[in-house]
C-alpha cells in the first residue's frame, strides 16, 4: 500500500491570526500533526497543503514536504476540504505519483498521535470502509436541547422532553482531527463521508475545537492533563 498524509494549512485564519503555526505550549501547533504522521510510519509521503510561504518553511523544518502551493481557488474562504484534497491528489498524479490511501490531518489537532493514526488505519482496512473519521460523543444529549423563541425557550424536540438522558441514543459529532480515506473511492464519490464510512471514537479529553482564545487555552490545559 502507498499512503499519503495531507495536512491542510491555509494561511488566512481570521479568528486566530496565524492559527496554524501559532505556538502551542511552545511549539508551532502544526508540528504536532506532522510529528504524529511521520512517527506513525504509515505514509510514503507526509505533505502540507498551504498557500503560505511561512507555513511552508515551518512545515519543512519539522519534516513535512511542500512540493507545491495551493491554487487561488483552493485558498479562498469557500474552498472545502474535498476541494483541497482533490487538488493535491491531482497534482501528484500529474507527477506520476499515485497512492492507495490518504489521511487528511488538520493542522490544529495536537491530540492526534501516531498510535491513533495507526489504530484508525487498521480499523479502516479491517472493516473495508471507504473512510474513517474521528468522532466524539456529545456531552449533553442534543435530543434535550433548547431553542430560543423571542424571550422564551422551548424544547427543540418536545417528544424527548420527559425522557431520561440515559435512555436516549448516544449522538456523536466529527472530532475535527483526521479522515483516512480510500483514494479511488474518494475520487469517485467526491466526498469524505459516505454510506461506507466507519468511525474512530475519541474521549472528550482528546478533543477540542480551537476557534477562539478560550478554546486555545482549554486545548493546552487538556493536552497537559493528557500528558501528565
Amino acid at each position: 500500500m502507498k499512503n499519503i498524509a495531507i495536512i491542510t494549512a491555509r494561511g488566512g485564519s481570521k479568528r486566530i491570526p496565524k492559527k496554524n503555526i501559532r505556538p502551542f505550549l511552545g511549539v508551532p501547533i502544526i508540528a504536532y500533526s506532522i510529528k504524529a504522521a511521520i512517527e506513525s510510519n504509515c505514509f510514503n509521503e507526509v505533505m502540507v497543503s498551504t498557500d503560505s510561504e511561512e507555513i511552508a518553511e515551518i512545515s519543512k523544518n519539522y519534516g513535512a514536504k511542500v512540493p507545491f502551493y495551493r491554487s487561488e481557488k483552493t485558498s479562498n474562504d469557500y474552498a472545502s476540504t474535498v476541494d483541497v484534497l482533490s487538488e493535491v491528489i491531482s497534482k501528484y498524479k500529474e507527477n506520476n505519483q499515485t497512492f492507495d490511501f490518504g489521511c487528511c490531518i488538520y493542522p490544529t489537532a495536537p491530540f492526534v498521535s501516531s498510535k491513533i493514526i495507526n489504530d484508525s488505519y487498521n480499523k479502516l482496512l479491517q472493516t473495508k470502509s471507504d473512510t474513517i473519521l474521528s468522532v466524539v460523543q456529545y456531552s449533553f444529549p442534543p435530543q434535550r436541547s433548547l431553542i430560543k423563541n423571542n424571550d422564551r425557550v422551548e424544547y427543540w424536540f418536545p417528544e424527548y422532553s420527559s425522557k431520561r438522558s440515559q435512555d436516549l441514543i448516544p449522538v456523536y459529532h466529527d472530532a475535527g482531527q483526521f479522515y483516512w480515506f480510500n483514494i479511488d473511492k474518494f475520487i469517485t464519490n467526491q466526498k469524505l463521508v459516505s454510506k461506507n464510512t466507519t468511525f474512530f471514537e475519541c474521549s472528550e479529553l482528546e478533543v477540542q475545537d480551537i476557534d477562539n482564545e478560550i478554546d486555545w487555552k482549554l486545548a493546552e490545559v487538556k493536552y497537559k492533563l493528557m500528558m501528565s
